[in-house]
């Protein structure tokens, strides 16, 4: 059963991500004002982040217990894999937001434009761990 939600969840996830990398946030700066646009997307990424907070955390909780149930010790990738999806929603949104929100008021040594360029490769790459992770957890498990 928790092998099945893992699976279940990681690839909800996942889905989630991709639809608001090409979905959402393109078809907001194609049909909206780019302020408008900018707000929208603000909106759905913070929803994004807590979303993917919620997942990582119980699918690394789900992770330890199947491990525990096994009988393994040690991290595994089923664990590491949401734990670096995690660590990227925490730099690339929660670390990376108020610096961007600084740097487009005119504050800060950073541009704009960097900022986003570093939460656009966050974003990426917690996008490929999220679909590994999918990927690992829909293969059927050796008895």
């Amino acid at each position: 059963m928790l092998v099945r939600s893992q699976a279940l969840l990681a690839a909800l996830w996942g889905g989630l991500l991709l639809c608001v990398a090409f979905l959402a946030a393109p078809s907001a700066f194609a049909v909206l004002e780019r302020a408008q646009a900018g707000a929208y997307v603000a909106r759905v990424f913070a929803l994004e982040a807590n979303i993917s907070l919620a997942a990582a955390l119980l699918l690394m909780l789900i992770e330890r217990r199947l491990a525990r149930d096994a009988g393994g010790r040690g991290f595994t990738a089923g664990f590491l894999l949401p734990a670096g999806a995690l660590f990227c929603t925490v730099a690339g949104y929660f670390a990376l937001q108020p610096m961007m929100a600084a740097a487009r008021a005119g504050q800060g040594s950073v541009s704009f434009m960097t900022l986003h360029a570093v939460s656009f490769g966050f974003y990426g790459l917690k996008t490929l761990l999220v679909l590994a992770l999918a990927w690992r957890a829909s293969k059927p498990q050796l008895a």
